[in-house]
Protein backbone atom coordinates (compact mmCIF):
# COMPACT_ATOMS: atom_id res chain seq x y z
CA UNK A 1 0.00 0.00 0.00
CA UNK A 2 3.39 2.43 0.89
CA UNK A 3 4.32 2.45 -2.87
CA UNK A 4 0.46 3.71 -4.05
CA UNK A 5 0.79 6.39 -1.67
CA UNK A 6 4.36 7.52 -3.03
CA UNK A 7 2.52 6.89 -6.78
CA UNK A 8 0.06 9.46 -5.71
CA UNK A 9 1.94 11.88 -3.96
CA UNK A 10 4.22 12.26 -7.34
CA UNK A 11 1.13 12.38 -9.23
CA UNK A 12 0.01 15.19 -7.12
CA UNK A 13 3.31 16.71 -7.06
CA UNK A 14 4.28 16.80 -10.52
CA UNK A 15 0.54 18.05 -10.97
CA UNK A 16 1.26 21.33 -8.47
CA UNK A 17 4.57 22.06 -9.93
CA UNK A 18 3.27 22.13 -13.72
CA UNK A 19 0.18 24.26 -12.26
CA UNK A 20 2.79 26.64 -10.52
CA UNK A 21 4.82 27.34 -13.73
CA UNK A 22 0.98 27.98 -15.40
CA UNK A 23 0.73 30.71 -12.55
CA UNK A 24 3.88 32.39 -12.89
CA UNK A 25 3.26 35.63 -14.24
CA UNK A 26 4.74 36.58 -17.56
CA UNK A 27 6.79 39.42 -16.50
CA UNK A 28 8.76 37.29 -14.41
CA UNK A 29 9.64 34.95 -17.60
CA UNK A 30 10.55 38.11 -19.61
CA UNK A 31 13.47 39.06 -16.88
CA UNK A 32 16.82 38.19 -18.05
CA UNK A 33 17.89 36.12 -15.31
CA UNK A 34 15.32 33.68 -15.74
CA UNK A 35 15.84 33.34 -19.21
CA UNK A 36 19.73 32.67 -18.95
CA UNK A 37 18.35 30.44 -16.07
CA UNK A 38 16.08 28.70 -18.78
CA UNK A 39 18.13 28.11 -21.13
CA UNK A 40 21.22 26.86 -18.90
CA UNK A 41 18.96 24.41 -16.19
CA UNK A 42 18.10 21.31 -18.72
CA UNK A 43 21.90 21.61 -19.35
CA UNK A 44 23.09 21.53 -16.02
CA UNK A 45 20.37 18.51 -15.19
CA UNK A 46 21.46 16.52 -18.25
CA UNK A 47 25.51 17.23 -17.52
CA UNK A 48 24.67 16.24 -13.77
CA UNK A 49 22.35 12.51 -15.15
CA UNK A 50 25.27 12.08 -17.30
CA UNK A 51 27.69 12.38 -14.63
CA UNK A 52 26.05 10.28 -12.00
CA UNK A 53 24.78 7.43 -14.62
CA UNK A 54 28.60 7.13 -15.88
CA UNK A 55 30.61 7.01 -12.62
CA UNK A 56 28.13 5.85 -9.67
CA UNK A 57 26.94 2.51 -8.96
CA UNK A 58 24.97 2.55 -6.20
CA UNK A 59 26.48 4.59 -3.20
CA UNK A 60 30.40 4.00 -5.49
CA UNK A 61 32.21 5.55 -7.43
CA UNK A 62 33.65 3.64 -10.36
CA UNK A 63 35.41 3.77 -13.62
CA UNK A 64 34.76 1.47 -16.00
CA UNK A 65 33.53 1.15 -19.82
CA UNK A 66 30.88 3.90 -19.69
CA UNK A 67 33.63 6.35 -18.82
CA UNK A 68 35.68 5.32 -21.83
CA UNK A 69 32.86 5.41 -24.01
CA UNK A 70 31.69 9.23 -22.55
CA UNK A 71 35.38 10.14 -22.94
CA UNK A 72 35.54 8.93 -26.34
CA UNK A 73 32.41 11.00 -26.84
CA UNK A 74 33.97 14.14 -25.35
CA UNK A 75 37.26 13.72 -28.35
CA UNK A 76 34.39 13.21 -31.37
CA UNK A 77 32.48 16.32 -29.67
CA UNK A 78 35.94 18.05 -29.35
CA UNK A 79 36.51 17.06 -33.17
CA UNK A 80 32.95 18.95 -34.40
CA UNK A 81 31.74 15.70 -35.14
CA UNK A 82 28.04 15.16 -36.26
CA UNK A 83 25.84 14.06 -33.39
CA UNK A 84 25.42 10.26 -34.69
CA UNK A 85 29.25 10.00 -34.99
CA UNK A 86 29.65 11.36 -31.21
CA UNK A 87 27.03 8.46 -30.42
CA UNK A 88 28.10 5.87 -32.35
CA UNK A 89 32.19 6.71 -30.98
CA UNK A 90 30.59 6.10 -27.64
CA UNK A 91 28.84 3.00 -28.62
CA UNK A 92 32.05 1.41 -29.99
CA UNK A 93 34.32 2.11 -27.40
CA UNK A 94 32.25 1.20 -24.38
CA UNK A 95 30.89 -1.77 -26.09
CA UNK A 96 34.42 -2.64 -26.99
CA UNK A 97 35.99 -2.24 -23.33
CA UNK A 98 33.03 -4.45 -22.27
CA UNK A 99 33.74 -7.49 -24.91
CA UNK A 100 37.07 -7.20 -24.15
CA UNK A 101 36.96 -7.07 -20.09
CA UNK A 102 34.24 -9.70 -20.26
Amino acid sequence: MNIWIAVGATAVGCYAVKLIGLLVPAGVLERPVVRRLAALLPVALLAALTAQQTFADGRMLVLDAKAAGLAAAAVALMLRAPFLVVVAAAVVVTAGLRALTG
